[in-house]
């Protein structure tokens, strides 16, 4: 009796154990099947997600152009700290502005007054620069950038005077990749620190130093062809092919002050004819630049048949603190009795932001700059004129970033023994701004 009872209850609990072990599978893939749908589930919700935050910015996407179209005009803000292709903040828009058309320039106006030992004594108020510019973009990689440059108020109709227009550069970038892009057109002269860079939120005196106006003739432009990249991440070059100065023309042009010699020698935008006895010539530029460690330093180099010209340059900032400068020396081969051979000079420029020291957010560099310049170191078949040393003291105030308030006082010292006027002081007074 007990065996039998035995064995019911062995069977009953082997009956028991099969069917709980039955209803466990059942369980088990009905669970793996609901966490298969959950997955599915979850990957849907993922996509949509997706989906939706793409909607949401092709929704703010709508909602801009729909407020540019309300405007009338699809306006991107001036970077100060932007620079593209070795060009000037603001001449730089059009390589990142969000529309094709881009408007940009810069303006200042000055007020200085000069005493010295002549009669060249007074002071004198100038709208000395409205430069607007114009960029547009035929594609991401084919780029028109132009500068039409008003100075001194302009030119009045039958009035003398030094008022100017003049496109200082139209050219295009066919951008092809970081190492090598081409540039053709007019352009700006890859020489020296300020040539390309001339916005005046980019250096601290009111006027650019004589080194960049005499020397290295400012806002130097010709037409030609350049090829330019980064050799390295840290390392850049430009080399290029353009009409050469024509030092015929700066000669007569400079009669009145021969320190202008190189200057005046520039042919610009403006059309040259062979008719007319302007000589085009070619010339050879070559430049090769290093940023890296707060600091820019690079040295270029101008040749053709009749000059060579070269420069260093470099320009280093650490929180506060900001100096540069260049030192360049010019040797003409093409020797005419009378006029100017060699020309050389530099200059240096020390500041310092004192607002730095306290909680404005604003900055106010002080500065200290000292300048020689020797724009007729050597003159054939004559006496060399000695150098002119210029020591500057200012103060730069920036309410923003785009606009400068400028104070400076230069005194200057011509060393030239058959100068009529020894010592210059000049007070200047200056307001400028990028847009």
């Amino acid at each position: 009796m007990n065996a039998t009872k035995i064995t019911l209850s062995l069977l009953t609990a082997l009956t028991l154990t099969s069917t709980v072990y039955a209803d466990d599978k059942s369980e088990i893939q009905t669970l793996k099947q609901e966490i298969k749908e959950l997955r599915q589930m979850m990957q849907s919700f993922k996509s949509n997600t997706e989906d939706i935050s793409e909607l949401k910015e092709t929704t703010q996407a709508l909602i801009d152009e729909t407020s540019d179209l309300k405007s009338g005009f699809n306006y991107t803000t001036v970077s100060s700290e932007k620079s593209y292709n070795g060009m000037s903040p603001a001449a730089s828009k059009v390589y990142y502005s969000k529309s094709p058309l881009s408007i940009g320039g810069y303006a200042k106006m000055d007020y200085y007054h000069k005493s010295n030992e002549g009669a060249d004594n007074g002071s004198n108020i100038d709208v000395y620069r409205f430069i607007p510019y114009f960029g547009y973009k035929f594609t991401d990689n084919i780029i028109m950038n132009a500068e039409i440059e008003f100075e001194h108020g302009g030119v009045e109709d039958g009035a003398s005077g030094d008022g100017y227009v003049v496109v200082e550069f139209l050219y295009l970038d066919f951008l092809i990749n970081n190492n090598f892009n081409i540039r053709v057109g007019n352009q700006l002269m890859p020489m020296g620190l300020i040539n390309e860079r001339h916005e005046p939120t980019l250096f601290t005196t009111v006027q650019r130093p004589n080194t960049s106006k005499q020397l290295i003739p400012s806002t130097w432009h010709e037409s030609g062809l350049m090829a330019y990249g980064q050799i390295t991440d840290n390392v850049s070059y430009k080399v290029g092919a353009f009409s050469a100065l024509q030092l015929g023309r700066g000669d007569a042009l400079a009669t009145k002050d021969k320190n202008n010699w190189l200057r005046e020698s520039r042919l610009g935008s403006f059309r040259a004819d062979n008719k007319a006895g302007e000589d085009i010539g070619l010339a050879g530029v070559a430049r090769v630049d290093y940023t890296g460690n707060n600091l820019f330093i690079g040295a270029s180099t101008y040749v053709d048949s009749s000059l060579i010209m070269a420069d260093i340059h470099f320009d280093y900032k650490k929180d506060a603190f900001r100096t540069y400068g260049v030192y360049t020396q010019t040797s003409r081969s093409e020797t005419i009795v009378g006029e100017p051979e060699k020309a050389k000079g530099g200059f240096i420029n020390v500041g310092y932001d004192i607002l730095s020291l306290t909680k404005f957010q604003n900055k106010m560099p002080v500065f200290v700059q000292y300048e020689t310049v020797s724009a007729q170191d050597a003159i054939t078949g004559g006496t060399s004129v000695d150098s002119t040393d210029t020591v500057t003291v200012g103060i730069n105030y920036f309410p923003h970033e785009q606009v400068v308030l400028k104070a400076d006082y230069a005194m200057s010292k011509d060393n030239s023994k058959a100068s009529n006027v020894d010592e210059t002081d000049t007070f200047s007074l200056s307001m400028g701004f990028i847009f």
